[in-house]
């Protein structure tokens, strides 16, 4: 009787939460989750927000770390990759737990728990992760229609914006349409990378090796540097509050059996598309290093010397031509989910409506002033520095969105039964702690190193 009663408590503060407006209402539960059918029928249904999130970890700025440690070290970081995924994909879960079981996204979870000065701090901190994630995610467009079309960097730049439009027609048209551009573009990022792998001939041995951990990530500072600065491109602060709002476009069954299985199937569904970035992730690492490293180009570290040296050391042109269409493709689909990630945590935290054009508008005008600035004063070089910069920014936020989430999902007043397992709490509270000090650690070897 008493376990009936506190999910009965759980569902009414869900409700009461719900009668609020949601984030991202013009598609709130819009999508329907069968009551009948097989198991795999009701998770195909649930299919869609993982791979969303997934696109941030294989935007433009994984790029660049992953060039960098490939072409240094050969396949040594591999294992530093699988590490960061292996968190991405336990912070995601909790992340999709945490919208199923209340109702409210982590911006409205940390708008509920803390005091408006607070708030408004986290939500600035926020806002500043998506500007510098969305100006990676810019240039890395920008460069891909240099290399690929010969656009200036400029026009690649103010191209991009018009990405916003594609957002508006498509969110008008249903969620499902996002759903379904995003998995084609990972998709097509995929089949580059296969060819590509199938062009360089990687070391399956050395493949081998590399995702077992290496003593000598720890005693080699440099080493240590670039594998913090993977772990800081790869999990994303923004995709746990991106996360925790378009779980909730489900329409699912809110009694304790009806959650219980949203969030399996939740947890199934980011997962299975983590593991699909883990795989462009780890290419790319492998890709270098079996070009670069082989032929002992140990200085290759940005996108477009990667490009321009692929074609000479694969022996075609399709190598260098791949590659850019997957970062094209790459940064178009960053930019959708960072679009998507603006507009939920300004509503969630400040509790803000604007018509959806502004604030897609807004948000893309704060990647989009620095870049273009930065690039008609300073050039290609200073689009490079700015790339850094971005990766530097989003490491300073991380723990500023991953310990609220870790101590929500915890917390039995908030999640009842759906409390996080010990063994959770312990797995998670290591985490939040790892990624605290690696990347403060990393900040101080960038300023003061």
């Amino acid at each position: 009787m008493r376990k009936e009663m506190e999910i009965e408590s759980i569902d009414m503060e869900a409700w009461r939460s719900e009668s609020k407006l949601p984030s991202l209402p013009e598609v709130y539960r819009s999508m329907k989750v069968p009551k009948k059918g097989t198991w795999f029928r009701k998770f195909l249904a649930f299919v869609g927000p993982g791979y969303l999130v997934a696109v941030g970890y294989m935007d433009p700025g994984n790029w660049a770390t992953d060039i960098a440690g490939g072409s240094l070290f050969g396949y040594t970081l591999l294992s530093v990759i699988l590490l960061s995924n292996l968190m991405a994909m336990l912070l995601q879960s909790l992340a999709g737990k945490l919208g199923i079981v209340t109702g409210r996204d982590l911006a409205q979870a940390c708008r509920d728990h803390y005091s408006k000065p607070v708030s408004i701090g986290l939500w600035f901190l926020c806002e500043l992760a998506i500007a510098a994630c969305d100006l990676a995610e810019v240039i890395g467009s920008a460069i891909a229609l240099k290399l690929l079309f010969g656009i200036p960097l400029i026009y690649g730049v103010i191209i991009t914006a018009l990405d916003v439009l594609v957002v508006l027609l498509l969110q008008n048209k249903g969620f499902r349409f996002i759903e379904t551009l995003v998995i084609v573009l990972m998709i097509t990022i995929g089949g580059c990378f296969v060819t590509e792998m199938i062009l360089s001939k990687p070391d399956l041995g050395g493949i081998a090796r590399g995702f077992v951990p290496s003593a000598e990530i720890m005693t080699n500072p440099m080493m240590l540097y670039i594998a913090i600065g993977i772990l800081g491109a790869t999990v994303m602060p923004h995709n746990l509050y991106l996360h925790s709002s378009i779980v909730q476009t489900r329409e699912f069954d809110r009694s304790y059996q009806g959650k219980k299985q949203a969030i399996r199937f939740a947890t199934w569904d980011s997962s299975i598309a983590l593991f699909f970035a883990l795989f462009i992730n780890a290419a790319i690492l492998i890709l270098s290093a079996a070009t670069f490293h082989k032929a002992g180009m140990t200085d290759i570290a940005e996108i477009e010397d990667a490009y321009h040296m692929l074609t000479p050391l694969l022996g075609t042109a399709l190598g260098s031509i791949l590659f850019g269409v997957a970062l094209l493709a790459s940064g178009q689909n960053s930019t959708l989910t960072g679009t998507l990630a603006g507009q939920i945590v300004m509503e969630g935290f400040l509790n803000i409506r604007l018509p959806g054009w502004l604030r897609r508008l807004i948000t893309r005008l704060i990647a989009i002033i620095p870049a273009v600035i930065v690039t008609a004063i300073a050039g290609e070089s200073g689009t490079a520095k700015l790339l850094i910069l971005s990766q530097v920014i989003l490491s300073l936020q991380l723990s500023f969105a991953v310990i609220p989430l870790v101590m929500f999902t915890n917390d039995k007043k908030k999640m009842g039964r759906f409390v996080n397992a010990p063994w959770v709490k312990v797995l998670s509270w290591t985490v939040a702690c790892i990624i605290a000090l690696l990347n403060a650690y990393l900040l101080y070897q960038t300023f003061w190193g």
